[in-house]
């Protein structure tokens, strides 16, 4: 049975009424000038009212991966602010793979309740709530980053970590047990199970986290891929478990519903993983039914040189988006609304995810939009600040 036929008695109700009230918000009922950056994007029967995407930030602050009122508010008040789709940060498909004790998951049906209360008040402002479903594999058991982020010791609450090979990320850092072949066909079951619960809470957006070093980009990256089986080797052989993640993800994720996939482009390290195998890999996840790659680089390779600047990764989803005819999101110091503008404006990308800059400011997209002359509704509670 699909997820959506075995949960929409859960859903429907509910989110049929947050829909409602999200139609006569006044995000979804005030005409836009045109600027792309808030034109609305449709994918499959979502459509997000403008291009800006919060990208999933973790936040380290969650109780055994439930979330907290720190994420209501935090994810909240980004909504408010008037980003399209707000994506929930890199979210555990198993309580293994969290990256520090204190990370977001959706392992335990415990996790849907609070994740849904979070969904309702960003569908109340008229946003599309996405979610990121992650694996850390030989990167997770790690203190957070304000603590350091080593790896935790037995006696701070150090777990078993798992990857293709027994490689481990860096020195110093835990070796990782490979993962049998029953055994990764017990995380992908994970990460099925998790996007049942994660329509269960009304998501409308699943990412499934390809990128950043962790467990699918240690499968498909020979630089931490030295499995001798059907999973290491040829490229072929390395791309299967993320290929067989989307596909199972697809079956039970509605067809109604876009899915998203994080890749990196390149570990920026040569003879490794680069650009060329990523548009090939993108190509083969949008024949499985993933709508759209957002795409990012690096965190596989420790001390990579990359070289960073405005948009650094920006040509990887412009090579991906006219080479695959995929959707792609361009992330990666974004700071500007003339960039943001200028990099949809030239069919680079079709979306641009945001990080740092709506750490820094939450209301960013209301002051893009004045910084690009577009007259952009602000909430009523907030309009006598409009300028």
């Amino acid at each position: 049975m699909r997820a959506d036929e075995s949960v929409a008695g859960e859903v429907t109700e509910p989110m049929q009424t947050a829909t409602n009230r999200a139609a006569a918000s006044p995000l979804a009922s005030v005409p836009r000038r045109t600027v792309r950056l808030f034109e609305p994007l449709a994918l499959r029967s979502v459509t997000l009212p403008n291009r800006i995407m919060m990208s999933p930030m973790c936040q380290y602050s969650s109780d055994d991966g439930t979330p907290t009122d720190w994420h209501l508010v935090h994810l909240g008040s980004r909504a408010v602010g008037g980003a399209g789709l707000v994506m929930v940060e890199a979210t555990a498909v198993e309580r293994r793979g969290r990256i520090s004790p204190g990370d977001s998951g959706l392992y335990d049906d415990k996790h849907v309740e609070p994740l849904a209360r979070i969904v309702r008040f960003i569908r109340e402002q008229g946003v599309v709530a996405g979610i990121q479903l992650a694996h850390a594999g030989r990167k997770a058991s790690v203190h957070a980053p304000w603590l350091g982020g080593k790896p935790l010791q037995p006696a701070e609450g150090a777990w078993e970590t798992v990857s293709a090979s027994a490689v481990p990320f860096d020195a110093g850092w835990h070796t990782p047990r490979a993962l049998s072949r029953a055994e990764i066909r017990d995380v992908v079951g994970a990460w099925v199970a998790a996007a049942q619960r994660a329509l269960a809470a009304g998501f409308q957006v699943v990412e499934i986290h390809l990128a950043h070093g962790y467990l699918a980009h240690q499968f498909y990256s020979p630089y931490a891929n030295r499995r001798d089986d059907e999973y290491g080797g040829s490229f072929d052989n390395r791309v299967r478990f993320a290929l067989e993640i989307a596909r199972a993800v697809r079956e039970v994720w509605p067809e109604r519903l876009p899915l998203f996939a994080r890749l990196s482009c390149t570990d920026w390290e040569p003879g490794y993983w680069d650009l060329e195998q990523a548009v090939e890999l993108s190509r083969r996840l949008g024949e499985l039914g993933v709508d759209l790659i957002d795409a990012s680089s690096g965190g596989n390779v420790p001390n990579a040189r990359i070289p960073l600047g405005p948009a650094y990764q920006t040509p990887f989803a412009e090579r991906i988006r006219r080479e695959t005819g995929l959707r792609t999101a361009a992330v990666g110091l974004i700071t500007s609304p003339e960039l943001a503008e200028e990099i949809l404006a030239n069919e680079r990308a079709d979306l641009i995810a945001l990080g740092r800059a709506l750490l820094r400011d939450p209301y960013w997209p209301l002051h893009a939009a004045t910084a690009l002359g577009a007259d952009v509704p602000w909430h009523p509670q907030y309009e006598r600040a409009k300028p």
